[in-house]
């Protein structure tokens, strides 16, 4: 949860860019359990649910990125050795 304990991030993505140039992802969420401490039961069905077909989707999509990421970093690695 925030530190106001109105949000929390169920499950997120980002494309970064770190203090050395290099591009990243990165995937964040909090644990289904800790979640199961601060709602009902009602509304972890729904949490649980949402988590659960959307997380197969963003690892899929952070892999394809991933790979493309190495791939272009390795090209880049290749052409500055010349």
């Amino acid at each position: 949860m925030s530190n106001r304990g109105k949000e929390a991030n169920l499950i997120g993505f980002k494309i970064l860019l770190d203090s050395e140039g290099i591009v990243v992802t990165e995937m964040s969420g909090v644990p289904l359990p800790e979640l199961g401490k601060l709602l009902r039961p009602e509304e972890m069905e729904i949490i649980r649910n949402i988590v659960n077909f959307t997380k197969p989707k963003l690892e899929k999509l952070h892999g394809e990125i991933e790979a493309e990421l190495s791939a272009l970093n390795h090209v880049s690695t290749e052409t500055t050795k010349d």
